[in-house]
């Protein structure tokens, strides 16, 4: 399924797999799993305020200021949301809470565009099947400190 154009009055929802995308890059996040994660949603934030490339609007096409669900797992979880961030902590495996959450977000605006961001291909086929749209992990990753 390709991506869905942010076209409707709601604004298009994207999910990020929390832990897949900070352990996209091999910087030590492992040694603070929750400080990563706590950087991921800080740079969430500012995409969610200044907006990010949409899948399929093109190398020119508009930025999109998404609803941000960022999903955190394990030692990642208690941060707060932030603004333009709901932070959701996975009571048990992080890719079981992402597939719940994209089925709340469709449920609540069956017209939204939901797009989750990993690389995990499992998790990408489950969303999928749901419905959601995917995006690479990278193109919501922090930019290197």
């Amino acid at each position: 399924m390709e991506p869905a154009e942010a076209t409707t009055s709601q604004p298009p929802a994207l999910v990020v797999d929390a832990a897949n995308v900070v352990g996209s890059r091999p910087d030590g996040w492992w040694t603070d799993r929750k400080g990563a994660t706590l950087t991921l949603r800080n740079h969430l934030a500012v995409l969610a305020r200044e907006g990010l490339a949409w899948p399929d609007a093109g190398p020119n096409g508009p930025r999109v200021s998404p609803h941000i669900v960022l999903v955190a797992e394990g030692q990642a979880r208690g941060l707060d949301s932030a603004d333009g961030v709901e932070v959701v902590d996975a009571a048990g495996r992080g890719d079981d809470e992402i597939v719940d959450t994209v089925r709340r977000l469709l449920a609540e605006a069956p017209a939204r565009p939901v797009v989750v961001a990993t690389a995990d291909r499992e998790l990408r086929s489950r969303v999928q099947a749901l419905g959601a749209a995917v995006m690479s992990a990278r193109a919501v990753r922090h930019p290197a400190e």
